[in-house]
């Protein structure tokens, strides 16, 4: 399994930490003796770091917040205390991380809303509303690619620019992105009024699809 590309970019961070650690130097001051850090290193360091911390966690995540409450300045606090404890923030941050904790969390609550939207898919279905039944789907799949993109370190666009890149990234096989692919084209159909263009049949079909890919994505 290829590593994500924020994986790698935590572990590229958290090797930029020993720099900072060894430009330790102690100072004398008017309140006596005190440590300090490369304050320009640490900067640079800071800013990459929460930079991170949005991407993969999530400005809401419980890394994130106290990341930003510990950058605050602190009365009587040094360079070299203030680097250790974001230092802190971040390496737990990063355990959380490449363990799937916050993934699998934040993939929970996203699985129970797609079951709640593809049940509303069945419903309009149900109902005679195939078309609009298409799109709901298609929105589902649209955002759990998008979700799988964010997972792994790729960039958002278009469904079939996404489904190409994560079959590249070995995130499905080959099968699976050309199965998309087709699903793609019964929803834009369906979005653009051509419905001599699929069935409801093929409707069915996509929903029950889409319900078991967000499984199993998720």
């Amino acid at each position: 399994m290829k590593v994500s590309l924020l994986s790698k970019r935590f572990a590229e961070l958290a090797q930029q930490l020993a720099p900072i650690e060894s430009s330790k130097s102690r100072e004398t001051g008017s309140y006596g003796e005190y440590f300090s850090v490369d304050t320009q290193l640490l900067l640079s360091w800071r800013v990459k770091a929460r930079n991170l911390l949005v991407l993969a966690c999530g400005k809401d995540s419980e890394h994130y917040r106290e990341f930003l409450k510990t950058e605050e300045p602190q009365s009587y606090r040094d360079s070299w205390e203030e680097s250790q404890q974001l230092s802190a923030i971040f390496m737990a941050a990063k355990e959380d991380y490449e363990g799937g904790y916050m993934t699998s969390v934040r993939n929970l609550v996203q699985a129970e809303v797609f079951s709640d939207e593809l049940e509303q898919a069945k419903e309009l279905l149900k109902s005679g509303y195939s078309a609009p039944a298409a799109v709901v789907a298609g929105v589902v799949l649209e955002t759990t690619l998008r979700q799988l993109c964010t997972d792994r370190g790729l960039p958002h666009g278009k469904l079939d620019k996404m489904n190409a890149d994560l079959a590249k990234a070995s995130a499905y096989s080959l099968l699976v992105q050309k199965r998309i692919t087709a699903l793609a084209d019964v929803r834009n159909n369906a979005a653009h009024g051509h419905s001599s263009k699929f069935t409801e049949n093929d409707v069915v079909d996509m929903i029950a699809y889409v319900e078991n890919f967000v499984a199993d994505a998720l």
